[in-house]
């Protein structure tokens, strides 16, 4: 019998325009020979199946149930897409482990982890894992220009802490625009991260679980057009994307054990997608993402396909796992 798959997308942040964009290729690219898959939405109005004519069924929130022609639809497993809240924050993870339903990323906690950046950082700093020097703000903290410039230099980045996709963030040169960058990073989230710059390469490091087996795929270099790899340039082709990365085999030895000793270290399962900074020949990890995006333009997804698995491969493994996982 065919397994019914949820695949949730859309979402509570700036990301949901993307976060549909994911869920759709997804919804593509499940074998349907093996799935029955229905894509709902999860918006801050409503919850909803969305069947291939656009109509809309409610989703009953007491179990995560849908009603279609009289019939009541329960779910095998939930694929994840959202990016941001509540997707990639631990609330959808921890409501559907009330629900003793599978679900693909990872855990709850893990998820909330990741999606702070600084409590991220702080927890993998004692590790040895490299990060940038950087400065904490909480909405109506005292904004001191000459601290934050003495304690992370110029220029530096403005980030809000717990948001994906570069919304909220500015690269900021002088200390006269410190408070509008600060400013622009409050719209997203009443937590604020100020790092220093690094100068060097960038690169993105996929791991996954794949067929039973943790998996760093094929490394990613970036190379914007931008001041830094912001919205439009992940999104409307002011980049280059290339994998795998023209670093040197030791470079990518360092980055790979980096990645995949995070991803142990938090008990992590499902994809991630980190992101570092060379240097020299150290990376520093900047951040993770728990539901990168998963279109054919994706870097995951591309990743992937450098390491010779198919977009279908890549949805299935994420499934089997989820499912694995409850036994």
């Amino acid at each position: 019998m065919k397994k019914k798959i949820a695949i949730i997308m859309g979402g509570y942040s700036s990301e949901y325009e993307i976060s549909l964009k994911s869920g759709n290729v997804v919804y593509q690219y499940l074998d349907t020979d093996k799935y029955e898959a229905y894509r709902i939405h999860i918006l801050k109005d409503k919850w909803v199946y969305v069947d291939d004519h656009n109509m809309e069924h409610p989703i009953n929130r007491n179990d995560f149930s849908v009603k279609i022609d009289a019939k009541y639809i329960q779910f095998d497993c939930v694929f994840n897409a959202i990016h941001g809240s509540p997707g990639e924050d631990g609330l959808m993870q921890a409501y559907f482990e009330l629900l003793d339903i599978p679900q693909t990323s990872c855990d709850y906690y893990q998820s909330a982890l990741t999606f702070n950046k600084r409590d991220l950082l702080s927890v993998l700093k004692p590790y040895g894992i490299p990060c940038a020097e950087s400065y904490y703000l909480n909405f109506g903290d005292l904004i001191d220009e000459d601290a934050i410039a003495k304690k992370v230099g110029l220029p530096c980045f403005v980030k809000a802490n717990k948001a994906g996709s570069s919304f909220g963030i500015t690269k900021v040169y002088e200390k006269k625009d410190l408070k509008p960058a600060i400013a622009n990073a409050y719209k997203e989230d009443d937590e604020i991260i100020i790092e220093a710059f690094l100068d060097g390469t960038e690169v993105s490091v996929g791991v996954i679980k794949y067929q039973g087996e943790t998996k760093v795929l094929p490394i990613t270099e970036i190379i914007t057009e931008n001041d830094f790899f912001d919205y439009e340039a992940k999104y409307e082709g002011k980049s280059k994307e290339i994998t795998p990365a023209r670093i040197s085999e030791e470079q990518e030895r360092k980055v790979s054990e980096m990645a995949r000793r995070a991803y142990d270290i938090l008990k992590m399962t499902g994809y991630s997608r980190s992101e570092f900074i060379f240097v020299s020949d150290t990376p520093y990890m900047l951040e993770m993402n728990t539901t990168p995006g998963l279109t054919e333009q994706s870097i995951l997804p591309q990743q992937a396909g450098v390491a010779g698995i198919s977009l279908s491969q890549l949805f299935e493994s994420a499934i089997d796992e989820a499912l694995a996982k409850k036994g």
